[in-house]
């Protein structure tokens, strides 16, 4: 192991950006909406110097995240019927046994 890395000390956050950081906090906990971009907004109106790289690093430092509704694929909607999958079990042992059709729409050649 080298000297350099075992006496190593991270730096801590400079006083601006824990201010910042500061800020950051009190917006969220009045509008934990807000993402990336819109919290720039307010710390700029706010007079505070930032751009959208330094408030990104520091609200993946806090471990804040805009709250948004995400996307739930699997999850099927309420009443839905769900249909059965009526060959499974089966096994095709000859040629025209099973059929299939794609009814999707084709996309033109670029």
């Amino acid at each position: 192991m080298s000297r350099s890395s075992y006496y190593y000390r991270a730096a801590g956050e400079s006083e601006a950006n824990l201010e910042v950081m500061r800020l950051l906090d009190q917006q969220y906990t009045k509008t934990p909406y807000y993402g990336i971009r819109r919290m720039t907004v307010v710390l700029s109106a706010a007079g505070q110097r930032v751009n959208h790289k330094r408030v990104a690093r520091l609200l993946r430092l806090m471990g804040l995240q805009a709250l948004y509704p995400r996307p739930r694929l699997s999850v099927g909607g309420q009443g839905h019927k769900i249909y059965p999958y009526l060959l499974s079990g089966f096994r095709a042992e000859r040629p025209n046994q099973v059929w299939s059709s794609d009814i999707s729409v084709p996309q033109k050649a670029a």
